[in-house]
């Protein structure tokens, strides 16, 4: 097969291993810089053009598109999926799964366990919108953020209603949500390839950090999820559309909720914590349901 990776650096970790165990398996890979990738659109042979050339055919695309450059890049993702090129998550699942409030909003719909949340657009109803999620100590998040930047535990409510007061006077969208204090600053990566968890981990803040990313300083260590868990990050990831992606899970005392669901998730952490070649997954997932024009999003999306 002939395999595209979408990557703003080749060097990354991911993106490196992605290319070995694809290379490995005789698969003949190209790594494209999402950001150099530029568009013909006609309705007769659309096509996209990299560098100053017309880019030939490709089986399978790999999207790892970084946050920032969501726009763009589903837009690329978009054009290749209009080619009829394989993508191993769709243009439309990623950008549902960026957006944070569409997303807790279709996993509410599922009935996926998720911590009290709400959302408010006026200061006049920050007192109410406290009140809401149960109270201080709640969190803050910047809807924007990633890798837990823009993300504020506030400890009491004139905290909460400070930090929520100056967001909004910044024109910033902010969602506020239930502190899960029993978490202990920890959470469960579940790492899913179609239709199964094939590796889970557990992140731990940084002594005084209540955020367990691994970028924030954070730990990873092989963990052994409940059937409960594992079914919550299986349906998570159906509900967002996608085939490969990260679950983050918290441990409550009512159950397992869902925090994200990362359609881009890392493998350094979770492959040198479990020991797994996870990247080999993917490939072989790629190996067993790419066909030319497998996407919902072509001819009209969905």
């Amino acid at each position: 097969m002939k395999i595209a990776i979408l990557t703003r650096n080749k060097n990354l970790y991911s993106s490196r291993r992605l290319m070995e165990a694809a290379e490995s398996r005789g698969h003949e890979v190209r790594v494209l810089d999402v950001l150099r990738c530029y568009m013909n659109i006609t309705s007769d042979r659309p096509s996209i053009h990299y560098k100053g050339e017309e880019l030939g055919e490709f089986d399978a695309v790999i999207p790892r598109i970084g946050a920032s450059v969501t726009f763009y890049g589903t837009a690329v993702l978009r054009q290749f999926e209009m080619m009829g090129v394989y993508p191993l998550n769709e243009s439309v699942a990623i950008s549902r799964s960026r957006d944070k409030l569409r997303s807790l909003q279709l996993l509410s719909r599922k009935g996926i366990g998720l911590p009290v949340s709400g959302f408010a657009n006026r200061p006049d109803d920050i007192n109410d919108l406290i009140k809401m999620v149960g109270g201080a100590p709640l969190v803050i998040k910047l809807l924007q953020g990633t890798q837990g930047i823009g993300v504020v535990l506030a400890e009491t409510k004139s905290a909460a209603k400070s930090v929520i007061e100056s967001f909004l006077g910044l024109k910033a969208s902010v969602l506020v949500q239930q502190f899960i204090k029993e978490a202990g600053g920890a959470d469960i990566r579940c790492f899913v390839v179609g239709e199964k968890v094939v590796a889970a981990m557990k992140r731990q803040g940084a002594e005084g950090e209540f955020r367990s990313n691994i970028h924030r300083g954070g730990s990873a260590s092989l963990v052994s999820i409940t059937a409960e868990e594992r079914k919550t990050a299986l349906r998570a990831a159906n509900t967002m559309g996608l085939n490969v992606c990260g679950v983050d899970i918290l441990r409550a005392e009512r159950g397992p909720v869902v925090m994200e669901v990362n359609s881009s998730p890392g493998l350094e952490g979770i492959e040198t914590a479990t020991g797994k070649d996870i990247a080999g997954d993917v490939i072989k997932f790629i190996e067993k349901t790419a066909k030319k024009g497998k996407t919902g999003t072509k001819g009209g999306g969905k």
